[in-house]
C-alpha cells in the first residue's frame, strides 16, 4: 500500500555507497605510525628524531647583515620555539619539525572529519530507513482508518437512501389520500345538494301536507351528517396537508444529509485511492488546521440518527394518519348509506300512506258525488211535491172561497166547510213540513259541495305531494352517490 520507500531515489544512494567504498580504500596516511610496520613514517609526517621545540642545525641570529628585523615570536605569545626572522630577503617562518607536525595536525583533522561524516552517512541512513518505515506504517494506518470511516459513512449513506425511499413512498401514497379526500368532499356536495333540494321540493306541498313528517325528519339528519362529515373531512385534508409539509422537511433534511455523506463518501474515496505517485498532490498550507464547525463522531452518530428518527417518526405519523382515515371513511360511509335507506324508507313509506290516502279520498268523492246527486234528486222530488202540496192548498183555499159567497142561509157551517178547514190547515202543515225538509236537503247539498271541494282540494294537495315526493323526489334520490365515489374513488 505504501508508496513512501518508492520515492526514495535509489541511484542516488548506490553512487553514494559507490563513493564512500571509494573514499574508504584509500590509505589513510596516518596509519603508517599507528600500525604493527616499524617502517619509517613519509618525509612529510614527523619523524622520530623531531624533538619539541625542534632544534636547527644553523641558528641564524635575529640581527646580522641579513636580517633587519628583530625577533616578533616568543614562548609569552602564545607560541613555543625560536622563529627566524623574515624580512624581504627571506619568507622563512617555521621549522621543518613544525611543518611535519602541522602536515600531521591536517591530516589527523581531515580523518576526524570524514570518520564524522561517515558516522552522520550511517545515522541519515538509519533515521530515513526508520522515518519511512515509520511513515509507511502511519500511512496504512491512516488509510486504514479512512476506509473504516469511508465504511461508516456507506452505511449511513444507505440507511439514509432506504428512509429517503421510504418517505418518498409515504408521500406519493399521502398524496393519493388527499386526492382521495378532495374528491370525497367534492361528492359529498352531491348528497347534501339532494337533500337541500328535496327539503326545497317538499316545502311546494300544500297546505295540510305541509307536515314535520319522517322523511323530512330524516332529510334534516341527512344534511347534519353531511355537514359533519364535510367538516371532518376537512379537518382531516388540513392535517394531511400539515402532515405532508412535516414529510417534506423530513424528506429534505435526509437528502441534504445523504447529498454530504455522498460528498464525503466520494472525497474519503478518493482519499483512500491516492498514493505517493499520484499526480494530483501538491503542498496544501493550512491543511492541519481544526474547523470550529467539526463534528466529532459522536455528534456525527447522534445527528444523522436523529435525522433517521424524525423521518421515521414522520412516516409512522403518516401511517396513523391514514389509517385514521380509513376508520373515519369507513364510518363516515356506513352512516351515510344508513341514513339514506332511512330517508329511502320513509320516502317510500310516506309514498304508500300518501297514495292510500289518495285513493280514500278518491272513494270518499265518488260517494261524496252519489250522495250529491241523490240530493240533487230529492231536492227535485221535494220541490215538485211542494208543488202538489200548493196545487191541493189552491184547490181547498178556491173551494172555501167560492163557498164564502153563498147568499143568507146557504152560508152554512156545514161538514163540507169544516173538511176543507180542516184540509187547509193539513195541508198548510204538509207544505210547511215539506219546505222545511226541502231547505234540510239544500243545506245537506251545499254541505256536499262544500265536501266535494274539500275533498277535491284534498285529491289535488295529495297528489302534489306525491308527485313531489314520488316523482321528482324518488327520483332526485337515484342521483344518490355510491359507496365508492364517496369513498373518493
Amino acid at each position: 500500500m505504501s508508496d513512501i520507500p518508492n520515492g526514495h531515489d535509489c541511484s542516488a544512494d548506490s553512487t553514494q555507497h559507490t563513493l564512500q567504498q571509494q573514499i574508504e580504500a584509500q590509505p589513510c596516511p596516518m596509519k603508517h605510525e599507528c600500525g604493527d610496520n616499524a617502517e619509517k613514517p613519509p618525509l612529510y609526517l614527523p619523524q622520530p628524531e623531531d624533538e619539541y621545540p625542534p632544534k636547527f642545525e644553523h641558528a641564524m641570529e635575529p640581527i646580522g647583515p641579513w636580517a633587519t628585523g628583530k625577533v616578533t615570536c616568543s614562548r609569552e605569545g602564545g607560541i613555543t620555539g625560536l622563529r627566524p626572522v623574515a624580512d624581504r630577503y627571506s619568507i622563512t617562518r617555521y621549522a621543518p619539525s613544525e611543518w611535519r607536525a602541522h602536515n600531521l595536525n591536517i591530516f589527523q583533522q581531515s580523518d576526524e572529519r570524514i570518520y564524522d561524516a561517515q558516522v552522520a552517512a550511517d545515522r541519515a541512513k538509519q533515521c530515513v530507513d526508520q522515518v519511512y518505515m515509520t511513515a509507511d506504517k502511519m500511512q496504512l494506518e491512516t488509510t486504514e482508518h479512512l476506509k473504516t470511516r469511508a465504511n461508516v459513512v456507506y452505511h449511513w449513506k444507505i440507511k439514509l437512501e432506504h428512509a429517503i425511499a421510504a418517505i418518498a413512498e409515504e408521500i406519493e401514497l399521502l398524496e393519493a389520500e388527499r386526492r382521495r379526500v378532495q374528491r370525497s368532499l367534492s361528492i359529498l356536495t352531491i348528497p347534501l345538494s339532494i337533500a337541500n333540494e328535496f327539503l326545497q321540493l317538499r316545502s311546494l306541498r300544500l297546505n295540510s301536507d305541509l307536515v314535520r313528517d319522517n322523511v323530512e325528519e330524516q332529510l334534516t339528519k341527512e344534511i347534519a351528517l353531511c355537514t359533519e362529515i364535510r367538516d371532518l373531512l376537512r379537518r382531516t385534508y388540513e392535517q394531511i396537508e400539515m402532515q405532508m409539509v412535516e414529510l417534506k422537511s423530513a424528506k429534505s433534511r435526509a437528502e441534504n444529509d445523504w447529498s454530504d455523506k455522498i460528498h464525503t463518501y466520494n472525497l474519503d474515496s478518493v482519499c483512500v485511492n491516492l498514493s505517493n505517485d499520484s499526480p494530483l498532490l501538491l503542498w496544501k498550507a493550512g491543511a492541519t488546521r481544526f474547523p470550529a464547525d467539526q463534528s466529532i463522531p459522536t455528534s456525527y452518530d447522534h445527528f444523522t440518527q436523529e435525522v433517521l428518527t424524525d423521518s421515521e417518526t414522520a412516516k409512522q405519523r403518516s401511517i396513523k394518519l391514514r389509517s385514521t382515515l380509513n376508520d373515519i371513511y369507513t364510518k363516515s360511509i356506513k352512516d351515510l348509506c344508513d341514513q339514506a335507506t332511512c330517508v329511502d324508507v320513509a320516502l317510500a313509506n310516506n309514498v304508500e300512506f300518501t297514495q292510500d290516502c289518495l285513493q280514500q279520498l278518491e272513494n270518499e268523492l265518488l260517494r261524496c258525488l252519489h250522495e250529491l246527486a241523490n240530493t240533487e234528486k230529492l231536492i227535485e222530488t221535494l220541490r215538485s211535491s211542494t208543488k202538489g202540496l200548493s196545487n191541493g192548498m189552491k184547490l181547498a183555499q178556491t173551494r172555501l172561497d167560492n163557498r164564502l159567497n153563498r147568499f143568507n142561509v146557504e152560508s152554512c157551517r156545514d161538514e163540507p166547510q169544516f173538511a176543507l178547514v180542516e184540509e187547509v190547515k193539513l195541508l198548510g202543515e204538509h207544505i210547511s213540513a215539506v219546505l222545511a225538509e226541502l231547505k234540510r236537503a239544500e243545506e245537506v247539498q251545499t254541505e256536499l259541495v262544500k265536501a266535494r271541494g274539500t275533498l277535491e282540494h284534498e285529491i289535488m294537495v295529495k297528489r302534489k305531494t306525491l308527485h313531489i315526493d314520488k316523482e321528482r323526489g324518488q327520483l332526485l334520490r337515484t342521483f344518490f352517490p355510491s359507496n365508492t365515489k364517496l369513498a373518493g374513488f
